[in-house]
């Protein structure tokens, strides 16, 4: 539910309090907001002095997955790499459900076959879903 929408707080309200955040901190602070729709929020709420640094949280690229398994793992190549990578072009895959797959081992070598399954299984569900809406499509 919005609370901006549902009348119990209002965007004046929400940047006096931010306002008020900022003023009585003696020392820095970092105050973390997330949104998945950055668009919608007004620009009073977006300025330098109430939210100076913008973060995109998307999906995993090759390059992020690579730099997970390197810090996860502390591996800088390893034959999987690039099966892998030739898979998350293909699907669409959070930096945490990496991190979960690359958390449920400390053996390298099966942490990186249980990624590469779980990418693949990925990859076969939105090729299934998108069979299923064309077969809709031609009905």
């Amino acid at each position: 539910m919005n609370l901006l929408s549902c009348g119990q707080i209002s965007l004046s309200g929400l940047l006096n309090f931010v306002d008020g955040l900022w003023s009585s901190c003696g020392e820095e602070r970092i105050i973390i907001f997330t949104t998945n729709h950055k668009e919608k929020l007004d620009p009073a709420l977006l300025r330098p002095g109430r939210m100076d640094v913008h973060i995109l949280m998307d999906y995993c690229t090759p390059y992020v997955v690579k730099k997970l398994v390197t810090m996860y793992l502390k591996l800088d190549d390893h034959v999987l790499f690039d099966p892998i990578e030739k898979v998350v072009i293909d699907v669409t895959v959070t930096p945490a459900e990496v991190a979960q797959q690359l958390m449920a081992s400390k053996n390298g070598d099966i942490l990186l076959k249980g990624l590469l399954e779980f990418l693949e299984n990925k990859k076969m569900k939105k090729e299934d879903t998108k069979v299923e809406e064309e077969g809709d499509i031609e009905d």
